[in-house]
């Protein structure tokens, strides 16, 4: 019956009402109050509890400067600002890639690329991989996924530890929206698909302790509704909008939480695989470059009790940070072998200064991408980005003499690449980034390849991934694409 109602297009448009109709700020303010107050140290409790539900919330290519948490002057994410205000937010967050396969392989192992072996577009994360999906299944969750991007797919490996992982069928009734990706083909639906989804399994499964992953797709997609803010015409205008309709999707999850009273039972996790470029180094998009624009994310995390000064941490962290700290949060077993560590004691300890704390504390962070990820008859060719004191070390794996510096605590943009005045001494840098490298490759040896038949490359497409196209060619389209919505549409401006 409940399978029924939500597949009813009559549903899908009370959710659109609720969307488009709603005050949505003091809506989630309120749902904010209705979370008991607690402490910093009330939190190290929580993993004495036996009732505590996780949702896991991955919004695709959501950059941190965006969110109004993080200081962007427009008012792209209300609800999500709100949680964040009575919740954790992590300030400086490093994603492990720029594009989804491979960031989102280590988030969910919290193991650098190095070591994981996801690189392409063929590998496929093996059965030897522990994910958090499987700890949770293991400790007697509930556990689903319901997500839109390929590139999680099952046949990817993501699938490992749920009882329910697919992708909602769109909802041909949807006539709200409005679609400018830069990409030529489109994905079908939207991510309200994904939100009727997750608040059924909510609902469903609101007596027993859940673990659910929702990976939101329409900031990727540049989607948003007729009332959506309008903010211009450019690729970044309308990336905000989509972002706010996301954010309003957000909302509708917290308060599905809040009818269910289970919001003072419910740690609620928010992240992204990666960010967008807007040709700050010359190219929109991500997957092909790993500066600050497509790396820099936004981590909140909102315990089942108020922090009301709420906690932000500045010290740089990384996505592979995620699931230590979520599960040590919880009380719940470790992933094995985590290359990424447990936040909680930079939480615990405002000033950073404990021993535990101190460890985290100015550690060299990496990051990579595979240039030719896409391109099967290609050699790899890997950048790797290191993230170490005040400087951001890019350098290509088979050719060290090809490098970038910047300076963050002077050029926090990346604009002006040190490495041509040699003013920054990069040898210890290459020499941290050889030790990565030489401390060990996949710890499962080679990935399994899933071969992209024409079928899975449609689909690809379809979120904007490019097989064939040479980086020129798609940087040429995008920016003709650009020019047509500038000349073509009208738009409403603040």
């Amino acid at each position: 019956m409940l399978r029924k109602l939500i597949d009813s297009p009559w549903t899908y448009f009370v959710l659109a009402a609720l969307l488009v109709g709603l005050a949505v700020v003091s809506q989630i303010e309120s749902v904010g109050e209705d979370a008991p107050p607690g402490t910093v140290a009330d939190l190290e409790a929580l993993a004495e509890r036996d009732d505590l539900n996780v949702i896991f919330i991955l919004i695709d290519t959501l950059r941190a400067d965006r969110l109004g948490a993080y200081g962007y002057e427009r008012a792209t994410s209300p609800n999500m600002d709100a949680l964040a205000a009575r919740g954790i937010r992590f300030g400086e967050v490093e994603s492990q890639s720029s594009w989804t396969k491979t960031s989102m392989a280590s988030l969910m192992t919290a193991r650098y690329p190095e070591r994981t072996g996801i690189m392409r577009a063929e590998d496929a994360l093996p059965d030897e991989a522990v994910l958090p999906s499987e700890i949770f299944s293991e400790e007697g969750y509930k556990t689903a996924g319901v997500w839109r991007n390929g590139w999680v797919a099952n046949n990817f490996g993501f699938d490992q530890g749920f009882s329910l992982y697919f992708k909602p069928l769109a909802d041909r009734s949807n006539k709200f929206v409005k679609r400018n990706s830069p990409s030529a083909h489109q994905l079908a639906g939207t991510d309200l698909d994904v939100t009727n989804s997750a608040i059924e399994f909510i609902s469903n499964n609101k007596d027993d302790r859940f673990f659910l992953y929702v990976h939101y797709m329409d900031v990727h997609q540049y989607v948003y509704t007729d009332n959506s803010p309008t903010w211009g015409t450019s690729f970044s205008d309308i990336y905000d909008s989509s972002i706010h309709w996301v954010d309003q999707n957000v909302g509708l999850i917290a308060q599905s939480l809040f009818d269910q009273e289970l919001l003072d039972k419910t740690i609620i996790v928010i992240a992204a695989d990666h960010g967008e470029g807007f040709f700050e180094h010359g190219a929109e998009g991500h997957a092909r470059s790993l500066y600050r624009e497509v790396q820099n994310v936004p981590l909140i995390i909102v315990p089942p009790l108020r922090l009301d000064q709420g906690v932000v941490v500045e010290e740089k962290v990384a996505n592979i940070d995620i699931w230590p700290t979520v599960l040590d949060l919880a009380g719940l077993p470790p992933l094995p072998g985590a290359e990424g560590r447990s936040l909680m004691p930079l939480v615990l300890d405002g000033a950073g200064e404990g021993p535990e704390a101190s460890e985290l504390r100015d550690r060299a962070l990496f990051a990579q991408l595979d240039q030719h990820w896409g391109r099967r008859n290609k050699e790899s060719d890997v950048l790797i980005s290191m993230l170490d004191g005040p400087y951001r070390y890019i350098v290509r794996a088979n050719d060290p003499e090809r490098f970038e510096v910047y300076d963050h605590s002077a050029d926090p943009l990346e604009k002006e690449d040190l490495a041509d005045g040699g003013d920054v001494t990069v040898k210890p840098l290459q020499g941290k980034v050889d030790e990565f490298l030489g401390s060990g490759g996949p710890v499962w040896g080679d990935s399994p390849k899933v071969p992209v038949d024409e079928m899975m490359q449609a689909q690809l497409r379809a979120l904007g991934y490019v097989f064939t196209m040479t980086d020129s060619d798609e940087l040429r389209r995008r920016q003709e694409h650009a020019k047509e919505l500038q000349d073509n549409q009208k738009w409403e401006t603040d």
